[in-house]
């Protein structure tokens, strides 16, 4: 199977196909072309979003120290490219929370439940030593399988 190049850096919702007829899309983080990676992949019928983390569109880290401001601005972010790739809260099937104090999950699922009360995804919340912006208190990744 020939290998598909490298991404380019596109506009969001600007969707790029590579040779595998995958089907990407970028939110425009600094992080996506520095390290390589799109905001989320669709794959056939599946969909599956990168670790997003607080980051506005000023490209500036949300809430700094508002846990559930930036866990709502992670879901915000994920949600946006799931709909970019014809998905919808309704098709997520797993749900991952990174959080750097576990202690404050309560504050980070309450969040979690006003966007997945009513789909029940997989989920797991899990603490982690830090990320690459030491103000980020979390970040999501989401999968969605598309049945509609």
């Amino acid at each position: 199977m020939k290998r598909a190049g490298p991404l380019r850096r596109v506009p969001f919702k600007q969707l790029v196909y590579d040779a595998t007829m995958r089907r990407r899309v970028s939110s425009g983080s600094p992080w996506e072309p520095r390290i390589g990676f799109s905001r989320a992949v669709r794959s056939g019928v599946h969909v599956f979003v990168s670790g997003t983390a607080p980051i506005g569109p000023d490209g500036k880290t949300v809430g700094e120290g508002d846990l559930r401001a930036q866990t709502r601005r992670c879901f915000e972010v994920a949600l946006a490219a799931l709909g970019e790739l014809g998905a919808r809260v309704q098709d997520v099937v797993r749900t991952r929370v990174m959080l750097t104090d576990i202690t404050r999950w309560e504050e980070a699922a309450e969040v979690h439940g006003a966007y997945f009360r009513e789909v029940r995804p997989a989920s797991t919340f899990v603490q982690v030593s830090r990320f690459i912006d030491p103000a980020w208190l979390v970040e999501v990744e989401l999968d969605a399988v598309i049945e509609h």
